[in-house]
């Protein structure tokens, strides 16, 4: 996706990026203009600053991701091909690895969506400086790092922004696979016929409501002989209708996203392989489409699964857990992992909860959870741990089977992360239930810029080096600058 990114000790380019705070902005005078002004600069003079104001929160590895995805899309809107991104307040807060955390925003904020088929498009380049000599060969380690971290998300947010009608399960399969080629994960797909064999019958009961078949991919990393397998399990439904308890229409154009839990978990898996971090990772995606048909499910059926168990249907919008728990269990049963995490776009109700800004997290291992909150914490994400009790688990009792797909209409985060928990054999268990249709996971500049406006105000000025005036946003009139975002400092 990118030309190049680079770190330099000295000015590179003619455009420049710095980062201010509000004792830095007071000496400088300016014109407030609406956010809309940015995309009507068109071409711009040599020796432009773009100054950043950094906000009044102290600097943070989220706050810095979302700076640094603020300025490289507000520079891509004024038609810039190249600059130099001043980050030494964020090296001074954050140390090294706001490398990383830059290179990961910039990509956010310059990411353009790309449709299967067509040829990745590139954003400016784009060289880092502020950074002392000592800290060069860490900070290189960080930029190799942070660029293939990038790549990853922006390959997962193609996935996810990808039409139904051109992303059917064996299309996400083989998008995978062959992204992989360029790793040492070992991809093994195992397709409808092989799945009706094995006795996924929760995954085909889904699938088979779709002409185009069901199937379910695993991806193995191994970087360490030693270590134990941790498992990751996502969900992949490339179109989710919703079946016989169909969505309302509010809800139909997000369907397409309901695989953004797969997509997450095939770019985590890439990342750690790009990287060679010495850690062995199993993933399973179960990929499917929940759609209306003759064959399609309906609430009151009774399935089987490959773990055991059978499901009374209560609800066939509820799909997303049946696929899991299929993939869960072959997760334990087959490739033995020792610690699973599931990720996937599950419940709306997590959204009234938290928003569209933090996932919610169940877990039934407090070291497990631990460790994953902790690096949550170097990653700038999000999450909050919900509670587990015996009366949630009392809510997906059925009377006429071992399980049922759905609890009463409250709680329904939790009793789906129980449900599928059901199917972990024991095993160390953390469940991530993110957003409707991966808003998060996406999560293009557009987002990040309404953010960063609302939390940010004031917080991009340019103009002319060495030309301390005022301009309006007439450029004919004043053709040197222009304000870009509104608001006070």
């Amino acid at each position: 996706m990118t030309n190049v990114i680079v770190l330099a000790e000295q000015k590179k380019a003619s455009v420049r990026v710095a980062f201010i705070g509000k004792k830095e902005a007071e000496n400088l005078t300016y014109v407030s203009a609406d956010y809309q002004a940015v995309s009507r600069v068109g071409g711009l003079d040599e020796n432009l600053t773009v100054y950043i104001g950094q906000g009044k929160e102290p600097l943070t590895i989220r706050n810095i991701q979302e700076l640094s995805a603020g300025a490289a899309g507000a520079v891509k809107g004024m038609g810039i091909k190249a600059y130099e991104m001043d980050i030494r307040p964020f090296l001074e807060a954050a140390g090294v690895r706001a490398v990383s955390a830059v290179i990961e925003g910039i990509y956010t904020g310059a990411y353009e969506i790309c449709l299967p088929g067509e040829e990745t498009k590139e954003i400016p380049d784009v060289t880092l400086t502020g950074i002392d000599e000592n800290l060069y060969p860490a900070a290189q380690g960080e930029l190799k790092q942070g660029i293939s971290l990038a790549e990853a998300q922006s390959w997962a947010r193609n996935m996810v922004n990808a039409p139904g009608n051109l992303f059917h399960p064996m299309d996400f399969a083989r998008e995978i696979m062959e992204h992989m080629k360029e790793t040492s994960v070992e991809c093994e797909l195992i397709v409808y016929s092989k799945l009706n064999a094995m006795g996924m019958e929760a995954l085909t009961s889904v699938g088979k409501s779709s002409e185009n078949p069901p199937c379910m991919l695993v991806m193995r990393y191994r970087g360490d002989e030693e270590a134990p397998v941790t498992g990751l399990v996502g969900k992949g439904v490339t179109c989710d209708t919703g079946g016989y308890c169909l969505k309302p229409a509010g809800s139909m154009m997000g369907i397409k996203g309901d695989m953004a839990g797969g997509a997450a978990v095939a770019a985590a898996i890439y990342a750690l392989a790009a990287n060679q971090v010495k850690v062995n990772v199993t993933g399973v995606i179960p990929m499917c489409e929940n759609r209306i048909s003759p064959s399609a499910l309906v609430p009151g059926d009774v399935i089987g699964s490959y773990g055991g168990k059978k499901i009374e249907i209560c609800n066939t919008d509820a799909e997303g857990r049946l696929i899991l728990a299929d993939a869960m269990a072959y997760m334990v049963k087959d490739e033995h992992a020792d610690r699973v995490i599931d990720i996937a776009t599950l419940t709306g109700a997590v959204v009234g909860m938290l928003g569209f800004s933090t996932a919610g997290l169940l877990s039934d291992d407090d070291a497990f959870c631990g460790a994953f909150l902790k690096a949550a914490q170097t990653s700038g994400e999000r999450y909050w741990r919900l509670p587990i009790f015996e009366e949630q688990k009392q809510m997906i009792e059925s009377k006429i089977a071992d399980i049922k797909n759905m609890g009463r209409d409250y709680c329904g985060t939790i009793t789906a992360g129980l449900f599928i928990q059901a199917f972990a054999q024991g095993r160390p268990w953390i469940w991530i239930s993110r957003e409707p249709h991966g808003q998060t996971i996406r999560c293009t500049r557009d987002s990040r810029r309404e953010r960063l406006l609302r939390e940010h105000p004031a917080c991009i000025i340019c103009w002319q080096e060495e030309k301390r005036h005022v301009f309006k946003r007439d450029r004919r009139t004043y053709p040197e600058a222009v304000c870009c975002f509104h608001g006070k400092i």
